[in-house]
Order: structure tokens, then C-alpha cells, then sequence
């Protein structure tokens, strides 16, 4: 009996040393999983949307890309996206965005969502916020940006 039940306990540890490892190695993972999707989201943020480089955002977003915007609709094309960041870089006035928060969770083996708050600027000068869900598909090794859901836009009271 005695044997049995150190049996049992030993088994009893192995489990939950098992589990305690799993549970590591998936925290590991999710670390991991924000720390890329935050890198892609300064790549297309700051360097791509605020630093004007069409060739990184054409890299980023998806060819069958679909962005909903709460001010205009439904866009699928990623020549009208390319072509709106030109006409926002050839501007007289420097809009830019700056991340204000942000949570991302895995999307199985298809790659993650990000939701979040972002503040707009015009010249540096604050001028609106907005929220955004970005559904990011893993391609190989690459995070490419498949669905934009931009809404909740508000001017900036002063």
C-alpha cells in the first residue's frame, strides 16, 4: 500500500511539474507573440505611416487587405491604401500617430489580433483619437497585416 501511494505522489509531481513547464513555455510563446506584433506595429506606424515609407508599407499590408474605417467605409484595395498614405505624405501638414495602448492575443496557428488607442497629430499638436483592431496573418516568417478595423474617431477637445 505504502508503495502505491508513493507511486501515486511521485506521479501526482510529475504532473504538475509537467503542467507548470507547459504553462511556462506558453507564456514564453505569448511574450514572444507581443513582442513582434509591437515591432510590426512600429514598423508600420512609425516608420511606414509617420516617416512616409511607402516601399515598408506596401511590404506590411496584405494584397487582399480590407480596412474599415468608421468615417469611410470599406476599403480593399491595397493600391488605395498606398495611394492615401502618398497623398497624406505630400501634405503641407505632418500627421502622424502615436500608439497609446494595445493588446494582442494569439489566432491559433493563423497569426494574432491586436486591439488598441492611438492619438493622431498634426505638426506635433494633438488632434484626435481613435481605436483599431489589426488582424495579423503569420506568412513563413513574416507578419503581414490582413484586416484593419479603424473606428470610435474623436476630435481632440481644447
Amino acid at each position: 500500500m505504502t508503495r502505491m501511494i508513493n507511486t501515486l505522489a511521485f506521479f501526482i509531481l510529475f504532473l504538475n511539474r509537467e503542467a507548470k513547464a507547459q504553462t511556462n513555455h506558453e507564456v514564453s510563446k505569448m511574450d514572444l507573440l507581443k513582442t513582434e506584433i509591437i515591432k510590426m506595429d512600429s514598423l508600420l506606424f512609425d516608420v511606414a505611416f509617420n516617416q512616409c515609407d511607402a516601399s515598408l508599407f506596401k511590404k506590411i499590408i496584405a494584397e487582399d487587405v480590407e480596412f474599415y474605417d468608421d468615417r469611410f467605409g470599406l476599403n480593399t484595395s491595397k493600391g488605395n491604401e498606398i495611394k492615401s498614405l502618398a497623398e497624406k505624405c505630400a501634405g503641407t501638414e505632418k500627421l502622424t500617430r502615436k500608439l497609446d495602448s494595445t493588446t494582442i492575443d494569439k489566432l491559433g496557428d493563423f497569426g494574432a489580433v491586436q486591439l488598441g488607442e492611438h492619438t493622431f497629430l498634426v505638426n506635433n499638436i494633438p488632434v484626435g483619437t481613435g481605436k483599431f483592431i489589426h488582424i495579423w496573418e503569420r506568412k513563413d516568417e513574416n507578419w503581414i497585416l490582413k484586416r484593419i478595423v479603424s473606428y470610435e474617431h474623436k476630435p481632440i477637445k481644447k
